[in-house]
């Protein structure tokens, strides 16, 4: 069986991790990758105002069906990420499913098997995961 794109990015993982293999430098390091992804969405509203952010609370009829939620759900997202912030954010995100997959990979696990886990937990509380 081949393997799957996750699999060879862990394996990819697991062979550059050598300056920080210290769970706790992992775990610093994916926290870290977690505020620079925040950091550069932030960026993106209030530097480059490629984005903004027009929040409010979320307002859904009394009436409204399960299924029909997500038609009066917002993002609070307005405008679109330009070239730029767009690869800094794409690049940030990357960073952060490395130390993701170092996480996995420092504990024994398996990225493809987690995300299928996760993939059937969901597939199986469907409505109830209400995420």
């Amino acid at each position: 069986m081949e393997d799957s794109n996750c699999d060879r990015f862990q394996t990819t993982v697991s062979s550059l991790l050598v300056r920080h293999r210290s769970v706790l430098d992992v775990l610093s390091k994916f926290q870290e990758t977690n505020a620079r992804v925040n950091r550069s969405i932030t960026k993106a509203v209030t530097s480059c105002g490629c984005l903004r952010v027009r929040a409010g609370k979320q307002d859904l009829p009394s009436d409204t069906l399960f299924e029909d939620i997500t038609k009066y759900m917002d993002d609070h997202l307005e405008g679109e990420l330009c070239p730029a912030c767009k690869e800094v954010l794409e690049s940030e995100m990357g960073r952060n499913i490395f130390y993701f997959t170092a996480l996995c990979d420092l504990f024994g696990f398996s990225l493809t098997d987690i995300m299928k886990a996760e993939e059937d937990r969901l597939a199986a509380l469907g409505k109830f995961t209400l995420t």
